[in-house]
């Protein structure tokens, strides 16, 4: 026997999660809807491998400006950097780069799977989760981005988010990278303070317009009052800046007021596109409380060239601890048109919007709109003889269930009866198969109502009632195991859609 100490400790590495079976089937319930919608609207499914070159991936990591930082890399025998991959929009544009000419133009397609960010966990952040994303590549005008836009909105309803618990707000980076450039921001040498205006402008739900005011200035302190909490450093903007920079990314209700900005280009270019997005998503039916324009859309990648959108969460939902909390954002994306281009040297217009899965399906379980209760555990065959010729016998007995496509396992353990049956109580089978010599030797079987067994003993206390209720185990002979199990089944189900 191998000495204590030299056992390995069995840890899970931080910013990793194990997945119970009953997430599993949530997200795939959940993924299976956003296809459905993905499809509907004519997109293509495509996959990229989970590994690609770093120098593939480029200067777009998250919240970096180089590369190998915020990703996992080794290098192979040949001494190439390999990453895994941090987002899934990379891989799709060496992809679409790869194969260009043999790709349908526009070319629509979406894809899901795992990503990793070697960045330090905490609280809800992970270095390995789920996206799912869509994207259409070679359309220079703003109609795809206004498709995202509502595509977006029917996978939150197809969901089962109904409207106002959600918004899609949209944005456009040349509205931002206009003001930015007119209060003396542009160039090279201001790409520092661009990213800390950008970020303080992220935060104005969180702090409202006086703590963005503080991020865009002198700075804030965490707290709120000097000498609580952290110190965050500010943009340095001016007063006459700051209040340029808030005016023209306020929302609706406030657009038109930015008088200082309005004479630059880019900043018009960003108007006008997202004053044609509008027109298209109103003319095809969907109103400002499902899509939204919204100036202090900022998303974070640097890679977004024009028009970016965000899925909002407005309802109040129970987190795990049982506090109220407002979700906010479980996906977002928009247009970059430079992502592809820098394989090709030529301008490859793309758009696309990446759904973060694990957030999602946390909101809504939360919200009670997802969850695995109709997979139904698997009927359970006891084996009380343990020579060849009784295992055989129970595994044509499952055999027989599982082709009437009835989920159905024999205990392949080394205990007895009782533990079996707990076993079985323990996986939440709904019933249990029992044959020992007796049965056998009548060519009967007993099957169990493992369910309406665990009512009887938790409610019933009367003797009339209890012989009044459906009977929790029945002997029948072995040709009727199917139909029996089946009449069960169907009872349980019957049961379940009433509430009980």
């Amino acid at each position: 026997m191998a000495d204590k100490s030299e056992k390995t400790k069995a840890r899970l590495p931080r910013g990793f999660a194990d997945r119970s079976a009953e997430d599993i089937r949530a997200v795939e319930k959940m993924m299976a809807t956003i296809r459905s919608v993905y499809e509907l609207y004519g997109f293509e499914p495509a996959d990229q491998p989970l590994i690609e070159y770093t120098d593939a991936l480029g200067k777009f990591l998250p919240d970096q400006d180089r590369p190998n930082e915020g990703v996992f890399s080794f290098q192979d025998d040949d001494d190439q950097w390999l990453s895994l991959r941090y987002d899934l929009t990379a891989p799709t544009a060496r992809f679409v780069a790869e194969n260009y000419e043999r790709l349908p133009k526009p070319y629509r397609s979406y894809r899901s799977g795992w990503v990793f960010r070697n960045e330090k966990p905490g609280p809800g952040r992970f270095r390995q989760f789920m996206q799912f994303d869509a994207d259409t590549i070679g359309t220079p005008g703003v109609a795809a981005d206004a498709e995202m836009a509502m595509m977006m909105a029917d996978v939150m309803e197809a969901l089962g988010i109904k409207r106002g618990d959600y918004v899609i707000r949209v944005n456009n980076r040349k509205v931002l990278d206009g003001v930015l450039e007119a209060i003396g921001l542009g160039g090279d040498d201001n790409a520092g303070r661009r990213l800390t205006v950008l970020r303080a402008i992220d935060k104005l739900d969180k702090l409202g317009p006086e703590g963005v005011r503080l991020l865009l200035g002198p700075g804030r302190w965490d707290g709120g009052k000097e000498g609580e909490g952290d110190f965050a450093k500010g943009g340095g903007l001016n007063d006459l800046q700051a209040e340029a920079v808030l005016l023209a990314t306020a929302r609706n209700e406030q657009a038109g007021q930015e008088s200082s900005v309005s004479a630059n280009a880019v900043f018009q270019e960003g108007v006008g596109e997202l004053s044609t997005i509008e027109s298209l998503v109103r003319a095809a039916g969907y109103a400002e409380d499902r899509i939204a324009m919204d100036r202090s859309v900022v998303r974070g990648l640097e890679y977004y060239t024009g028009p970016v959108f965000e899925a909002e969460l407005l309802a109040e939902i129970p987190n795990e601890d049982g506090q109220i909390v407002r979700f906010g954002s479980v996906g977002g994306g928009g247009r970059y048109d430079g992502l592809v281009s820098r394989f090709r040297g030529e301008p490859v217009p793309a758009t696309g919007f990446s759904i973060g899965v694990s957030r999602l399906m946390t909101a809504l379980k939360n919200l009670g709109k997802l969850d695995s209760a109709d997979v139904i555990a698997p009927v359970v065959v006891l084996v009380m003889d343990r020579d060849t010729t009784s295992l055989g016998r129970y595994q044509k007995m499952v055999s027989e269930l599982r082709g009437a496509g009835i989920r159905s396992e024999m205990y392949l353990g080394g205990a007895g009866m009782k533990a079996q049956l707990k076993y079985a109580d323990r996986r939440g089978c709904p019933v249990a198969i029992i044959q020992g010599g007796d049965e056998r030797a009548k060519g009967e079987l007993q099957i169990k109502d493992l369910i309406e067994g665990a009512r009887m003993s938790a409610e019933i206390t009367d003797n009339a009632e209890w012989r009044a209720a459906r009977p929790a185990q029945v002997t029948v002979a072995e040709s009727e195991l199917v139909a029996e199990v089946k009449k069960i089944l169907a009872a349980q189900a019957e049961e379940r859609a009433r509430g009980k």
